[in-house]
């Protein structure tokens, strides 16, 4: 088993910049991939951000990349997000999500921390 815990959320003026983190326990040896998903009220769950637990590889949701960074810390089994130049319309709720493999289902879900935009 995994547990994965957010943290990093908060209220931000749009243009700001938050980071967040999500600190991994357990089983982290048997971790492929880490990923950030969020959901705005009354829409549905959009992929943010992925990379490879091990390697470099990372991948963005559309129109994400170049204002979001994932990164990752394995000696902290920790990933983070580094949210930049930040919208109204980022606000929602932001998970960290991990699989034990290379496609598919993500296993693992933190319980979500909250990112408020204001404009």
């Amino acid at each position: 088993q995994v547990q994965l815990v957010e943290s990093g959320g908060g209220l931000v003026q749009a243009g700001g910049s938050l980071r967040l983190s999500c600190a991994a326990s357990g089983r982290t040896s048997s971790l492929y991939t880490m990923g950030w998903f969020r959901q705005a009220p009354g829409k549905e769950r959009e992929f943010v951000a992925s990379i490879r637990w091990s390697g470099s590889s990372s991948y963005y949701g559309d129109s994400l990349k170049g204002r979001f960074t994932i990164s990752r810390d394995n000696a902290k089994d920790t990933v983070y997000l580094q949210m930049n130049s930040l919208k109204p319309e980022d606000t929602a709720v932001y998970y960290c999500a991990a699989r034990t493999t290379q496609f598919g289902s993500y296993n693992y879900w933190g319980q979500g921390t909250q990112v408020t935009v204001s404009s």
